[in-house]
């Protein structure tokens, strides 16, 4: 029997998702199809979208831009730390409904220590306050970052999430900057959570004059793993953790919530790399 799964979003015809769980699939046993659905290209909305899924028996979706804060208000979010972020990248189809959670948040943090090990984030500039900003910021909360200053051209979206990072409690700090001098100003970490970067978003969210004095940087985009902001970063002597290590981590853990079991880390690690 096939288990059918499909990835909603706008800008995903270079994904890189079907191949990780169509091959995760064949290492574990379990005949997979997974599909991009593209809401404009079908004529359809996003939620008629993911209703048609779940009508035809879909086990689950993966959310992206820009629908990951649009799809909470069609799911249960069992998790109240998923909830309290305000955004999904995973719908599993339950026979009690659709069930709404956040392998970025949890890959995110997979992927910060599979790098960087114990190391402490510090203060962190954050550039994009959208569904995988969400995911990211509580995720440096749980990892124990001092500081978070956050950068978004949309400030009332900035300011809804330091609001919602104050209200989770935790001794993390959150402010929006109004420049990115600002931002960057004494920070250890920097960390771009928009498009810009991504195929078809060419450019960088931070310009390399600003990126001497940190210590490490993140980009959530993994359309190229190599991205501009990513490059200058290295050249300027900071550790560099790819949008990759997240696509690698929240794959990982959507295919342990898809079909109910684990698959061994290094397992599919090195098949993503050989087959």
């Amino acid at each position: 029997m096939t288990t059918r799964l499909g990835l909603i979003g706008d800008n995903i015809a270079a994904s890189q998702s079907p191949r990780l769980h169509e091959l995760a699939g064949r290492l574990t046993g379990i005949e997979v199809s997974y599909e991009r659905l593209i809401p404009r290209e079908r004529g359809r909305s996003f939620e008629e979208v993911f209703e048609e899924a779940r009508a035809a028996g879909y086990r689950g979706l993966n959310v992206t831009y820009p629908y990951k804060e649009r799809v909470t208000a069609l799911v249960r979010i069992p998790d109240p730390r998923v909830a309290a972020l305000g955004a999904c990248n995973t719908a599993l189809f339950t026979p009690e409904g659709p069930e709404g959670h956040n392998t970025d948040w949890s890959g995110f943090m997979a992927a910060y220590r599979h790098v960087l090990g114990e190391a402490a984030p510090g203060a962190v500039c954050m550039v994009g306050a959208g569904g995988v900003g969400k995911a990211v910021a509580f995720g440096l909360m749980a990892l124990g970052a001092t500081e978070l200053r956050i950068l978004e051209r949309d400030r009332a979206k900035a300011e809804a999430l330091a609001e919602a990072l104050k209200a989770a409690g935790g001794a993390m700090r959150a402010s929006v900057a109004e420049t990115p001098e600002e931002g960057v100003a004494g920070a250890a970490g920097l960390i771009n959570c928009t498009p810009v970067g991504m195929v078809g978003y060419e450019g960088t969210p931070l310009p390399a004059s600003l990126l001497k004095g940190a210590v490490w940087a993140f980009d959530a985009v993994y359309t190229p793993v190599e991205t501009q902001f990513l490059r200058e970063a290295e050249q300027a002597g900071l550790k560099i953790v790819s949008g990759y290590e997240l696509y690698f981590y929240q794959g990982l853990h959507a295919y342990e919530l898809f079909h109910g079991r684990p698959i061994p880390e290094a397992l599919l690690r090195e098949a993503l790399k050989t087959l």
